[in-house]
């Protein structure tokens, strides 16, 4: 295994995007709890100042699908708390629907905030971590990234491109002291998953999540999957015939992301409509 440097959470600077709830909000708050300087940043400018003001970190603006926005955050955050020791890269939508009935505008959406957000992310943080010889990155992707699912077509594309961009990026920049790392969640307990039986998925909580993000930056293990014995499971699906595998998979009645229509779920997807009527408009960051 490629020995990094350690980092000490105690004063270490952290950014988490999406921060100002769900997920974001967890592990802002833990790794805050541990002595990191934290910044938040989020669409929701506002509620990204509120939930840091109660965590003693700073919250700032942020659309990840702008890479002038994530550098004008990465800026205001290392003037704030000192050069950038961990990038949590969380921000994510997740529509569910048919493939053939997404709009272009949401597959477009889901890309640019699951992936080209990750992306912008790491371009602007990497360089200084590999100057400076440490620091790490923690993208939080999803077991989708490994586990199709009907109903999630595009995410879980957007999502199997994290993880393959996490495991080749770490192997370039293992020997700059610099590692790259992955949380795999199965379905959470927030708005983003809201209305969607994932059974017999567990669902797990934001804070269950936030311990694996700390484990990511103590131990700068490649993958953790939350919880552990889902992401092997999905080695053994994957060793599975097809034909097993399809009996499986109606048995566990795995076309229910297809078919939510949970109160929940209807408003979730609403808000994410109006995102498709303004490509910079208010909101994603924040449904996790």
């Amino acid at each position: 295994m490629t020995h990094y440097p350690p980092i000490e959470l105690s004063g270490a600077a952290v950014l988490v995007t999406g921060g100002a709830q769900g997920i974001g909000k967890a592990v802002a708050t833990r790794l805050a709890a541990r002595g990191a300087k934290v910044a938040i940043g989020d669409l929701d400018a506002d509620l990204a100042r509120t939930t840091a003001a109660a965590i003693g970190g700073t919250g700032h603006a942020l659309d990840v699908r702008d890479p002038e926005s994530f550098a004008a955050f990465v800026v205001e955050a290392e003037a704030a708390h000192g050069p950038v020791d961990v990038l949590v890269n969380n921000a994510g939508v997740m529509p569910n629907g048919a493939f053939l009935d997404l709009s272009d505008a949401t597959n477009r959406m889901i890309m640019e905030v699951n992936v080209f957000g990750v992306i912008h992310g790491m371009r602007l943080v990497l360089p200084g971590m590999v100057a400076r010889g440490r620091g790490h990155v923690c993208n939080i992707a999803s077991l989708a990234g490994k586990m199709p699912l009907k109903g999630l077509a595009v995410y879980n594309a957007s999502k199997f491109a994290v993880v393959g961009l996490t495991a080749a990026t770490r192997l370039e920049y293992a020997a700059t002291g610099v590692s790259i790392g992955a949380v795999l969640p199965s379905a959470v307990d927030t708005a983003l998953s809201s209305g969607i039986d994932f059974s017999p998925l567990p669902k797990v909580s934001p804070d269950k999540i936030a311990e694996a993000v700390e484990a990511s930056i103590s131990r700068r293990t490649g993958e953790i999957a939350v919880p552990r014995y889902v992401g092997a499971l999905t080695g053994v699906m994957n060793a599975t015939p097809e034909p097993a595998l399809n009996v499986v998979r109606r048995l566990v009645r795995d076309d229910r992301a297809l078919h939510a229509e949970d109160a929940d779920r209807a408003a979730y997807q609403a808000r994410l409509a109006a995102e498709e009527q303004d490509a910079h408009s208010e909101q994603p960051e924040r449904l996790l």
